[in-house]
């Protein structure tokens, strides 16, 4: 019984840093609904390079909130607390507002944006969406939309008829996380992506990681049956952009190539 009582009275201690965490995950929501409202998001945008070659091949454009106290805030501080929300919905709403502006600004863009699946039905997104499909452009031809592995297996028979509806406006798609999941190759060949980016689990000191050069070859292998191009991200290093570029991906990101900038 004292054991017990031990057990229940540790589970009911809280330290002050677990009363700040939770305190932070109860309020994160809050402040992205309120920066979406004040307009305070950006992209930054971060460039993807052809190998070999190195050259700019498009950015991904990685959404960033101002918080009320004026700090710049990266996806990895407010996306896990708003992801499976209708918040999140907006956050990808906005994302593609955002992109589209940056695409009609600049036309010899090609850029990216990530995008869940659960949004591709929003109509908040949609509403987004139907901006691009009524531009008589091109607009649709120098946007990718990326959705990660997870997410695509949650829904895909709305990956494959949101796919099926934006390819003939131009639209490519990206698989993100590729090989981090469990991804059929029978999903994988009915959602013809155009692009697949590796798990970046996989990138890190590839160049003396044999398991995971492994791995990476025989990613590679399945993606170019496919026809799909694929994108190494998290390259830090020039060891690692080597051997990646030796194995024969297709284009390499990471802040070895350049870090996210927010731009308007």
């Amino acid at each position: 019984m004292r054991q017990l009582d031990t057990t229940l009275h540790a589970q009911q201690v809280r330290t002050p840093l677990d009363y700040a965490m939770s305190a932070r995950d109860r309020d994160t929501p809050a402040m992205v609904a309120q920066a979406l409202r004040a307009g305070a998001c950006a992209l930054a945008l971060q460039p993807v390079v052809t190998a070999p070659g190195r050259e700019v091949a498009f950015h991904e454009g990685l959404i960033r909130l101002t918080d009320p106290g004026g700090r710049v805030l990266p996806a990895a501080a407010f996306m896990g607390a708003v992801e499976e929300t209708a918040t999140g919905r907006d956050l990808d709403a906005a994302s593609l507002g955002l992109a589209l502006g940056l695409l009609r600004a600049r036309p010899g863009m090609r850029l990216s944006v990530n995008v869940s699946a659960r949004s591709l039905g929003d109509s908040a997104f949609r509403a987004v969406l139907a901006e691009l499909v009524a531009d008589d452009g091109t607009l649709g031809e120098r946007l990718i939309l990326e959705i990660c592995e997870r997410s695509a297996m949650l829904l895909p028979e709305i990956v494959a008829r949101f796919m099926e509806e934006l390819q003939p406006q131009g639209v490519a798609f990206a698989l993100d996380d590729f090989g981090g999941g469990f991804l059929s190759f029978r999903h994988l060949r009915r959602f013809f992506f155009d692009l697949v980016k590796i798990d970046r689990g996989f990138i890190s000191g590839i160049d003396g990681d044999a398991d995971n050069q492994v791995l990476v070859r025989a990613l590679l292998g399945v993606a170019h049956q496919f026809d799909a191009f694929v994108v190494a991200p998290g390259v830090e290093r020039a060891e690692e952009a080597a051997w990646l570029e030796a194995a024969g991906v297709d284009c390499l990101q990471g802040y070895f190539f350049g870090a996210p900038k927010v731009t308007r």
